[in-house]
């Protein structure tokens, strides 16, 4: 794929959604961090309806640590893998009281040393919380590159590292989001929707539903 075509596959998905932003909800970057933490195999609707819960009375370092591990857990228990991380986020809090006064490090080695933080968690809250132009590569992101060719590669760190390369400067503290929400409601796994499709004729997917 040309650079011509990527620019223009941007252009649209930012006319579609000028302000593109993570479907997670919360009110700080500690919550978000927490949010991101537990969205891993899991659903955002998923992670929002236990998050609307405990956010609101415990939604600091403190809060959740006061909370306890098993409080905590019983909040998660319809989220997958809930006591890992119930048990992780536990951590984390302590760790951000004991090294960051609290606060969500602008650092991704400070960030990935965090339990339950890796590569994609700290993308995610380096993009969304401080602007940085990282790009977390989960399934629909890992999907949607391939399939449109926009950046094809064979593991999540290759496509991660040729989106950054490749997508034009302007667009790229956003792209993250408009690729997640394209693969996420449009260029679904099992039978992707081309015919709704706004970027159909760009993409390069040979065996497109028309």
């Amino acid at each position: 794929m040309n650079t011509a075509k990527r620019t223009e596959i941007f252009q649209r998905l930012q006319a579609a959604n000028p302000n593109p932003t993570t479907e997670l909800e919360y009110g700080s970057t500690f919550q978000l961090l927490i949010a991101v933490i537990l969205s891993a195999q899991a659903t955002d609707k998923s992670v929002n309806l236990a998050t609307r819960k405990f956010f609101p009375h415990h939604g600091t370092p403190q809060g959740l640590l006061a909370l306890g591990e098993a409080g905590l857990a019983d909040y998660i228990k319809t989220i997958g893998l809930y006591k890992t991380k119930a048990h992780n986020v536990i951590l984390t809090c302590q760790m951000l009281l004991d090294l960051h006064q609290g606060q969500v490090p602008e650092d991704r080695d400070a960030l990935e040393a965090l339990p339950g933080v890796g590569r994609k968690t700290a993308n995610v809250v380096l993009n969304t919380a401080f602007g940085h132009p990282t790009m977390a590569v989960d399934t629909h992101i890992f999907r949607v590159a391939n399939r449109t060719r926009i950046a094809p590669g064979k593991n999540v760190l290759e496509v991660e590292r040729k989106l950054i390369k490749v997508i034009p400067k302007p667009y790229l503290l956003d792209a993250h989001h408009w690729l997640i929400l394209h693969g996420r409601y449009v260029c679904v796994a099992r039978k992707p929707k081309c015919p709704q499709c706004g970027i159909s004729d760009l993409c390069e997917y040979k065996e497109k539903v028309l």
